[in-house]
């Protein structure tokens, strides 16, 4: 790759779909109704407690809870064997006012080379989210479905009628094609995971600064001896000490009696 389209790659790194390619129909969490907010909640909250492989929730670094229950953000990691590998992906559900009679709708907000996702909206076209659809249906099963998708496309089903062609007639090509752009607007590493971490960072900052010093003082390192500090040797001593005078009394009462 020349000097100047490498430039063109790094500067386009991370570049996410329009905005106004989405933005169509997103319902907010005010449009849902109560008893479809609770259920988001209790799904957002088990995604958060056990995510299914290769995928992690992106929340909100200050509240640890997404920005919008109408739309939940997570990021792929891209699976081992495919162009995808090493890289993660991120992408949204928008929740409609009939969710859950109605399935979400989804989107990569990374751009991504694959013939069920549309280059230009983001669009994901798989069976789960329409008429495999039913109103049991879960995130967590819904963004498994999407990765395996990246595993296993459907050219039948394409949105990118050229991806979906070079995947029927060269393999190779395609990978190639769809490793390019991964490397251009895939993040190397897990950005939601660093979140997480930043979160509970401030947490572990702010139970410090509301602890008491006496609290800090009483704590003890796991593995460490109480009796290992700069102390030990002055105990020690001491109690050393007062064996010997001990010890010179006993004689003086022995030779007295003599």
């Amino acid at each position: 790759m020349s000097s100047a389209s490498s430039s063109v790659a790094r500067g386009s790194l991370y570049r996410a779909y329009s905005r106004s390619s989405s933005t169509g129909s997103i319902s907010s969490v005010e449009n849902l109704p109560p008893r479809t907010i609770a259920r988001v909640s209790k799904e957002v909250r088990d995604l958060m407690k056990t995510p299914p492989g290769g995928i992690n929730l992106v929340v909100d670094p200050e509240t640890g809870m997404p920005s919008s229950l109408g739309e939940i953000v997570a990021e792929v990691e891209g699976p081992q064997g495919t162009p995808y590998e090493n890289h993660y992906f991120r992408l949204k559900l928008v929740l409609g006012v009939e969710f859950p009679a109605s399935p979400p709708r989804g989107f990569f907000l990374t751009k991504i080379y694959h013939p069920n996702v549309d280059m230009t909206t983001g669009a994901i076209c798989v069976n789960t989210l329409k008429k495999d659809w039913t109103p049991d249906t879960t995130f967590a099963h819904v963004l498994s479905v999407i990765r395996c998708l990246l595993i296993n496309p459907f050219p039948e089903s394409s949105l990118n009628d050229e991806a979906g062609k070079l995947f029927m007639e060269s393999y190779d090509e395609y990978s190639k094609r769809a490793r390019l752009m991964a490397d251009v607007h895939g993040r190397p590493n897990s950005s939601a995971m660093s979140e997480g971490d930043d979160k509970r960072r401030k947490a572990d900052l702010k139970d410090d600064e509301h602890d008491s010093p006496q609290r800090r003082k009483s704590r003890i390192e796991p593995g460490m001896n109480p009796l290992g500090s700069k102390n030990s040797n002055s105990i020690s001593s001491k109690s050393i000490g007062a064996k010997q005078v001990s010890g010179r009394l006993k004689k003086k009462k022995s030779l007295k009696r003599l």
